[in-house]
């Protein structure tokens, strides 16, 4: 299953859009909550929440003193809203949205993590774990780690990357394993209780051509099906589906000591595009949707057995002139990004 796949369309209307969200700086990062709740992080380090399909700021943070790169969401107990952890720069925050204030600044954090990482790198990309007890976070320099958010201990992954580590995620069902992908073009299966890598896969780069990419095959993005089968898209147009740890597949072996979601042999390359592919999510067990940097927008359905994928439908975006983000939560599919003149701009289709 390692060979390059082509695409065939199918006839299914593509979602329509059903409103927009604008921001005075770009969208940089974007996360859904219980329900319909959204979180939209942006260049000027402050953050907005919405509840869809309402256009109205329920709740906001500014002067975070960097742009959001990423938006991680906890749930206490009886909690209404939740808790967001936001990373900017070289700090994460976490803010409690049901508190009654509407705007709030770094000061009313109820946590601060700003000596995990050098004062000069940045986080990239955090997520939480299925317990909420731990939070992942990749960086600039190439560094992955783990966050014990009730003691704030950081332990840091012995391997990193050579480049910018872009995305981590913890592997549904796995809760000692995370995955990471970076500029390097490798993805980096860890376990982090040793903190050693159990599987790599690196990526090689497309043969030139006129018709395809020339861009080197980083890594933008990574996702989770709620069964563990990956997805990967790079800055060349493509996306990887591992399928070797996929729980939804029938396995001959009786038990499986760790997740098998790189073995090439389980997985396979869909092109979807000649320019990167900034983000990649999965809508159910089956299939997912990406978006290029330019604001082509797309669903594939992943094959099962001898069921060839292939597209779903596609469609561009309205007003975006740039993507830096796109989220689904099975009801809605949000883009962000700016638009003509540099204004943000998140885009609401209806799934």
């Amino acid at each position: 299953m390692d060979t390059q796949s082509s695409t065939s369309t199918t006839t299914l209307t593509p979602p329509e859009l059903k409103l927009s969200l604008r921001t005075p700086a770009a969208a940089s990062a974007l996360a859904f909550g219980k329900g319909n709740y959204l979180a939209v992080g942006s260049d000027d380090g402050s953050l907005r929440l919405y509840n869809l399909p309402e256009t109205r700021v329920l709740k906001a943070v500014r002067g975070l003193g960097s742009d959001v790169s990423s938006i991680a969401w906890l749930h206490p107990p009886g909690a209404d809203i939740g808790n967001v952890l936001v990373a900017a720069g070289p700090k994460i925050f976490l803010f409690g949205l049901d508190a009654p204030s509407m705007i709030r600044d770094p000061s009313q954090s109820l946590i601060l993590l700003d000596d995990i990482i050098d004062s000069d790198d940045i986080f990239n990309e955090i997520d939480i774990s299925a317990n909420g007890k731990l939070l992942a976070f990749s960086c600039d320099r190439g560094l992955v780690g783990v966050i014990d958010l009730s003691t704030k201990r950081a332990t840091k992954m012995r391997t990193s990357h050579t480049n910018i580590c872009g995305a981590v995620r913890f592997i549904p069902n796995r809760p000692s394993e995370i995955l990471s992908a970076g500029y390097d073009s490798v993805l980096l299966h860890f376990d982090i209780t040793q903190g050693s890598v159990l599987s790599r896969f690196d990526i090689d780069g497309l043969p030139p051509s006129s018709t395809v990419s020339m861009s080197p095959p980083f890594v933008h993005c990574i996702a989770f099906s709620e069964h563990g089968a990956a997805a990967a898209s790079t800055a060349d147009g493509r996306v990887w589906i591992g399928r070797g740890g996929d729980k939804s597949i029938p396995s001959k072996k009786k038990r499986i000591r760790k997740w098998e979601g790189l073995r090439e042999d389980a997985g396979n390359w869909v092109s979807l595009a000649e320019g990167p592919v900034v983000s990649v999510d999965f809508t159910t067990s089956e299939s997912f949707v990406a978006c290029t940097l330019l604001g082509s927008l797309s669903q594939y359905k992943v094959g099962a057995g001898s069921t060839e994928g292939g597209i779903v439908w596609s469609r561009d975006v309205e007003q975006l002139e740039k993507v830096n983000c796109m989220r689904t939560n099975g009801a809605f599919i949000v883009v962000g990004g700016f638009s003509n003149g540099g204004k943000g701009l998140v885009e609401v289709y209806g799934v």
